[in-house]
């Protein structure tokens, strides 16, 4: 027997990062979208847990107990008393290290799989306070659509999304560390008063009403001038989807995978066959949304 869940990929329309505080996190006003790019986890018994990892850049992939798949299967185990004896397989095609929470989705997917191959009736919240114990993407990965994350993300209040969104997701030559990003931007914002983090009006209408324009003139991410700062040749990337066509640009995340918001699928191919013509970035995808969280197959 087998268990296996899709779980989707992120990008934030809004990300509102506040000052560091006394734990090292930042207050977050942090507006997920779920898009269509998936990793699959199929969980089946096993003498032991192992992990295994196939797809595009899975040689990145650490396959032990760090691995938030496997640390999935280990928190839920210990709450139930249960042998974590399983094998934990991950058909990956989420970005590695592109901003767009493939790590935090291999989390969730491994919960649900698990929860759903040993039976352990674990509630909506209990899974959910899981995820939160194992990263702040994690609960986002697991309800999908669209929702406002707050704290440091793991608090999160659905969203409505009138429409579908079509994206152009562009990957660099390298990656860049979460962490690293975030020094950076504490680094930059020295000595500047930084207000609350606070959820823009404008987006959520937008957002609401399933309208591209509006929301693409509301789009924001604090963290993209620290990550523009640790890897400038993103900029060129931006300006090349800019030219190519699309309604906004910005970094997805913590980068480095930049992301264009288009109005139309046909547009999303013109604009990403540019990108590749362009030799910014190592490749592209496209996907729209909001699409569901983590899902049983």
């Amino acid at each position: 027997m087998s268990v296996t869940v899709r779980v989707p990929a992120k990008v934030n329309v809004q990300l509102g990062v506040g000052a560091a505080r006394p734990d090292g996190f930042h207050d977050l006003a942090n507006v997920f979208l779920a898009v269509g790019l998936y990793d699959e986890v199929t969980v089946t018994p096993a003498e032991e847990l192992r992990v295994t990892c196939a797809g595009p850049d899975a040689s990145s992939v650490p396959l032990d107990r760090t691995n938030l798949a496997a640390r999935a299967a280990l928190a839920l185990a210990e709450r139930r008393g249960i042998e974590p004896a399983v094998h934990l397989h991950i058909a990956k095609d989420i970005p590695v290290a592109g901003g767009m929470a493939g790590g935090s989705a291999d989390g969730a997917g491994a919960l649900v799989a698990c929860d759903a191959l040993w039976g352990t009736g674990a509630t909506r919240a209990e899974l959910l306070d899981i995820c939160a114990e194992l990263g702040s993407d994690v609960p986002f990965s697991l309800v999908g659509g669209a929702a406002l994350g707050t704290g440091r993300g793991e608090k999160l209040a659905p969203l409505e999304a009138g429409g579908t969104f079509h994206w152009v997701f562009a990957m660099a030559e390298r990656g860049l560390s979460t962490p690293a990003v975030f020094r950076e931007f504490d680094r930059l914002t020295a000595g500047h008063g930084i207000p609350a983090p606070e959820a823009d009006p404008a987006l959520l209408t937008a957002l609401s009403k399933g309208d591209p324009e509006a929301l693409a003139a509301a789009l924001t991410n604090d963290l993209q001038p620290a990550a523009l700062s640790l890897y400038p040749e993103l900029a060129a990337t931006l300006k090349t989807g800019e030219q190519a066509g699309a309604l906004a640009t910005l970094v997805s995340g913590s980068g480095p995978t930049t992301a264009f918001l288009v109005p139309d699928a046909d547009t999303a191919t013109r604009v990403a066959q540019a990108l590749e013509d362009s030799g910014t970035c190592r490749t592209t995808r496209t996907a729209a949304g909001p699409v569901p969280g983590a899902t049983v197959l």
